[in-house]
């Protein structure tokens, strides 16, 4: 298991520094495995047996990067504190961060509301094209602060909640085995020709994998944005947190995601706004329902504010994560 300490230094990592390019990443080794796989295995299993190529490729991906985790952890354990013992306690620090991607989320996040700030509205819809999977070359500036709400709400929970969740009770190899089942799902969990009997296995694994993170994510986010206007607003902070839980278990199920749906209608309650609805994706317009209620307009307030409750959800998820440790430690 990590130590509280270990996880806080992590988190501060992440925020610090990101993913840098420059830096080996097991994600990206992850990415380059599942491409690498997915064409042996198609040629393999041949067209008629795609779901069980999907199936083979979940389990020589997610196995093996569980494994190759513990072994990585346990290498590291070196007693004492000599500069070898030092030196492998950064090393896993640093792998810790890597299942962490806040840093990464409000930046890329932030850089699409700079350019509407800027009115800028073409450079902005093609940096949403790369965090979301919508197409974005004819949203308006509200669809596009829309779409920024939606995914940083989604994307806390997958890249922060959920490995803080699996790092507290199963540590790296736990973690690791969760970016795994998320980057397979990022790449071949899609519900079109190509991928829906292929990537059917990576699909449902990562629904199961991201249940309880998505509803932890949403509960988060309610407590979040009663701290966030407690300070902004002390007399609103009670009933923008009601609101935030009303509108989750009113519209938390209003989405193609059994998950997804959570962490956005928590926060469309907090923030008053209005998600989902129609969008185009390859250029298939899908009727998707509405989550939330209009009760502001203003989506450039909103989708900034989104940002601020994202990272005081994530504060208080690694004290949460901090505190399991450290309790699991004394138990």
């Amino acid at each position: 298991m990590i130590g509280p300490f270990e996880l806080i230094a992590a988190f501060l990592l992440d925020l610090a520094i990101g993913d840098p390019r420059w830096l080996p990443h097991p994600v990206r080794l992850i990415g380059r495995s599942i491409a690498a796989l997915e064409n042996a295995l198609r040629s393999w299993f041949g067209r008629n047996r795609e779901k069980t190529a999907g199936v083979v490729l979940v389990v020589l991906i997610v196995l093996p990067a569980a494994v190759l985790a513990f072994v990585i952890r346990e290498a590291l354990q070196i007693p004492g504190r000599g500069i070898l013992a030092v030196a492998a306690a950064a090393v896993m620090v640093y792998l810790v961060a890597t299942t962490i991607a806040l840093r990464e989320l409000v930046s890329s996040a932030k850089l699409v509301l700079t350019s509407v700030k800027q009115g800028d509205l073409v450079t902005a819809r093609s940096d949403l094209s790369l965090i979301v999977g919508r197409d974005t070359q004819n949203l308006d500036e509200d669809g596009v602060l829309r779409a920024v709400i939606e995914t940083v709400s989604e994307n806390l929970s997958d890249g922060v909640i959920a490995p803080l969740f699996y790092l507290a009770i199963g540590g790296l190899p736990l973690a690791i085995a969760y970016k795994a089942i998320n980057t397979l799902d990022s790449m071949v969990g899609y519900k079109n020709e190509k991928y829906l009997s292929f990537g059917w296995a990576a699909a449902r694994l990562d629904d199961v994998a991201n249940f309880i993170p998505a509803r932890l994510t949403g509960i988060l986010i309610v407590l979040a944005s009663f701290c966030y206007f407690l300070v902004r607003s002390p007399g609103g902070a009670f009933s923008t947190a009601r609101d935030s839980f009303r509108v989750m278990r009113r519209d938390g199920r209003n989405h193609t995601s059994p998950n997804s749906g959570i962490p956005e209608a928590a926060m469309a309650g907090c923030l008053g706004v209005r998600l989902g609805g129609p969008s185009t994706y390859g250029g298939v317009l899908v009727q998707k329902p509405f989550i939330g209620d209009d009760r502001t307009g203003d989506y450039g307030i909103a989708s900034e504010r989104s940002i601020g409750i994202v990272l005081l959800a994530s504060c208080i998820a690694v004290l949460g994560a901090v505190a399991t440790i450290w309790l699991r430690g004394l138990a």
